[in-house]
């Protein structure tokens, strides 16, 4: 059933509005072909489809971003993009913005509200560890939260930490990043009652395994409290860290 449809049955009363409601969350979506480009997303999920670019060519995402334009009103964000795609959407839309340390490209077409119960962190253990944190940011900021970062707190000069440590505190969600041995969630999940969402980054020497070595050091991690994505997976730990920032304000 279209929505055509939908709109009739609810007229003949034949269907309430909330079961109409319920059943737009599963339509539409447009076949470009190569993509199912999902646009009930932020009806259901309340973020707007993102666009993953690894493994999309110039063309595929340029039609991805054309109709994501087209159809509704939403803003845009794509993530892991190359300077390549990012001058090609500017060309479709020149007020995009290109992040080049996050990767990632946002079009603004609504203004955002801040909301939520309070602020999301970003904690790095490294200065290498801070394009993960971008994307991180970026990602929070574009679904509405207020979001601060501290950076290059690890605990190779753990001195640094407890700086800082009464304003990383002070936040709703805390996603902390680290590289090398990722021993910084740890420390962290030990002196805080918030939830931590750990992200595991590629930054290391041989041994780390391009991040496995951070990955398993968070997933066997003493403290409780602790979530972890995926590696380098800072949009991931910014969709879950605005899941638990917006819980009580959708009550």
């Amino acid at each position: 059933m279209d929505i055509k449809g939908l709109l009739e049955t609810v007229k003949a009363g034949t269907m309430t509005i909330e079961e109409a409601m319920e059943k737009l969350k599963t339509l539409p979506f447009d076949d470009l072909g190569y993509a199912l480009v999902d646009h009930h997303r932020q009806l259901r999920n309340g973020c707007p489809e993102v666009i993953f670019c690894v493994g999309k060519n110039v063309r595929q995402v340029e039609g991805i971003v054309t109709n994501l334009l087209e159809v509704g009103n939403t803003n845009v964000l794509a993530t892991r993009a190359t300077e390549e795609i990012a001058q090609a959407v500017r060309k479709i839309y020149p007020e995009a913005e290109w992040n080049p340390s996050a990767r990632t490209i946002v079009i603004r077409r609504q203004p955002v509200e801040k909301s939520g119960i309070g602020k999301i962190m970003v904690v790095t253990a490294g200065t290498s560890d801070i394009p993960v944190a971008d994307e991180a940011v970026v990602t929070a900021e574009f679904l509405g939260n207020e979001v601060e970062r501290v950076c290059d707190v690890g605990v190779a000069g753990i001195h640094r930490l407890f700086a800082k440590l009464e304003n990383i505190i002070s936040a709703t969600v805390i996603i902390v990043i680290a590289g090398m041995e990722g021993a910084l969630p740890s420390v962290i999940g030990g002196l805080t009652d918030k939830p931590i969402i750990a992200v595991p980054t590629s930054v290391g020497y041989g041994t780390s395994f391009g991040g496995i070595t951070a990955l398993l050091s968070m997933l066997n991690s003493c403290a409780n409290g602790i979530s972890v994505v995926n590696i380098d997976n800072g949009f991931g730990a910014a969709y879950i860290a605005n899941s638990i920032n917006k819980l009580k304000t959708k009550r």
